[in-house]
C-alpha cells in the first residue's frame, strides 16, 4: 500500500455540528422544523442533497421545488462560513504526518461539493498535507459509485491495489468495495462498528494511528 484516500466528514474533521448549523438554518428559512443534530449523524454521508431531502423527510415535507429552494440556501450559507464548527478530529494531524513522512501518497474524495471541499482541506490541513482533493464534481458519480474514486485513481496513475480508502460510514465502505480498494472504516466519525463490519470493512480502527495497514 503506498496511497490512503480519504473522506472527509466524520473521518478527517468533525463537523456534525457545522453540518446541521447550516441544514438547520436553511430549512427554518423555508418554514421547516429544525432537526437534532444526533439526526444528521445518520444523514450525511451521500451528498448534500440527499441529506437535505432526509432532513426534510424527516420533518414530513417531500416538495421538489420546496427541496432545490433548501438545498440551494444550504450550500450558499454553507460555503461562506465553511469552518464554522468544523474542526479535525485529534489524532488525524499525526496520522497524515506520519504517513507522509514515511513516503505514502494522501489523498481526500469527499461527496461535498468539490469548491467547499477543497478549502476547508485546505484551511484546515495546508495546501501541502494531500497529494489531490475531490469533492462532488459535475458528470462523476457520487460516492459509492466506484467512479468517484476510480476516476481519480486513473488521474493520477495509480494502482488499486496500492490504495487504502478511509471512511466512517457505509457509503465509504461501499465506495472502497465498489472499486476493489482495501477499505478501512473508522470508529469516531457518524456510524458505528456493526455498520461497518456489516458492509465489509476490511479493517476497523479504532484510533487514528489504526489506520496504517500493515
Amino acid at each position: 500500500m503506498n496511497t490512503y484516500i480519504f473522506d472527509l466528514d466524520g473521518t478527517l474533521v468533525d463537523s456534525i455540528e457545522s453540518i446541521a448549523y447550516f441544514a438547520n438554518s436553511a430549512l427554518e428559512e423555508y418554514g421547516i422544523q429544525s432537526v437534532e443534530v444526533e439526526k444528521y449523524k445518520g444523514f450525511v454521508g451521500d451528498g448534500a442533497r440527499t441529506l437535505i431531502r432526509r432532513a426534510m423527510e424527516y420533518r414530513g415535507s417531500s416538495s421538489p421545488e420546496l427541496l432545490e429552494q433548501v438545498l440551494r440556501r444550504y450550500n450558499e450559507t454553507y460555503d461562506d462560513n465553511y469552518l464554522y464548527l468544523c474542526k479535525v478530529y485529534e489524532g488525524i494531524d499525526d496520522l497524515i504526518r506520519t504517513l507522509r513522512d514515511r513516503g505514502f501518497k494522501t489523498g481526500v474524495l469527499s461527496n461535498k461539493p468539490h469548491s467547499t471541499t477543497v478549502k476547508i482541506v485546505e484551511a484546515l490541513f495546508g495546501k501541502e498535507s494531500f497529494d489531490f482533493v475531490y469533492g462532488q464534481r459535475e458528470g462523476v458519480a457520487l460516492k459509492p459509485h466506484p467512479d468517484s474514486i476510480l476516476n481519480l485513481i486513473e488521474s493520477h496513475s495509480l494502482k488499486r491495489e496500492d490504495c487504502v480508502y478511509v471512511g466512517d460510514t457505509m457509503t465509504d465502505v461501499m465506495t472502497g468495495k465498489n472499486a476493489g480498494i482495501f477499505t478501512v472504516g473508522v470508529l469516531w466519525g457518524f456510524r458505528d462498528r456493526e455498520e461497518l463490519e456489516t458492509y465489509g470493512a476490511d479493517k476497523i480502527a479504532a484510533l487514528p494511528v489504526d489506520v496504517i495497514v500493515g
